[in-house]
């Protein structure tokens, strides 16, 4: 039997994208390029400990390309990641719930919306600026409000427990910078891929407010 896509090769292994068997090649070349590949596929979990396996044996250095996107500027200091924790996991309980909510996105769309936001308050920190970047894609500005949704949830929380808000634009900026790296990191950077949200989706499985989510989830920060 040959295989399902190319037709040519000799089928050896099945694939859940297409319901048939096809080559070892052709799931190499086609996986979350053209396939949409479940999030069980044991072959897409394998590539996925392989590519984790090769980033950490190149110290999970970006590539050139990457660092504009990853805001080289900003820096991010380990005591921020403990006294910001409850905010970076409630933005990452924002990028989930859009997930969620939407079955359609890929990480590019989240790391997109994700770079977008990022340079607004990059803009908004140097500046005072308000700037929004203009985008026409229905996803990316549902994604925008459900994390701007989140960081008023925030700052409300913080003024109902302690009287007023200390949360500051420059800090959103850098959790939003810190959830970019960290997104780049854990995509296989696939049209397709899922990587990263399925990563979301491990973290919070469950459907909860996003202040409280993020106070329930515990020490999840996982630091690309």
């Amino acid at each position: 039997m040959h295989c399902a896509i190319c037709e040519e090769r000799k089928e050896k292994r099945f694939c859940p994208a297409v319901h048939g068997k096809i080559c070892p090649q052709c799931c190499g070349e086609q996986r979350e390029v053209t396939l949409d590949c479940p999030s069980d596929c044991p072959y897409l979990l394998q590539a996925r400990q392989q590519a984790r396996e090769r980033t950490t044996t190149q110290n999970g250095r970006p590539s050139e390309q990457d660092r504009e996107a990853l805001f080289p500027e900003v820096e991010i200091a380990e005591q921020f990641l403990y006294e910001r924790e409850e905010l970076i996991l409630g933005l990452s309980f924002a990028l989930a719930k859009s997930a969620r909510s939407d079955r359609s996105l890929t990480d590019r769309d989240l790391i997109a919306a994700v770079g977008s936001l990022a340079k607004s308050y990059q803009t908004l920190v140097n500046s005072n600026l308000i700037y929004e970047p203009p985008t026409a894609n229905v996803a990316l500005q549902a994604i925008a409000r459900e994390v701007q949704t989140m960081v008023r949830e925030f700052r409300e929380a913080e003024q109902q427990h302690t009287g007023h808000t200390r949360l500051r634009d420059s800090e959103v900026l850098k959790a939003l910078v810190f959830l970019l790296r960290m997104s780049l990191a854990r995509t296989s950077g696939r049209p397709k891929s899922r990587a990263f949200i399925d990563f979301l989706f491990e973290q919070f499985p469950g459907k909860q407010s996003a202040v409280a989510g993020a106070e329930d989830a515990g020490s999840r920060i996982v630091i690309p």
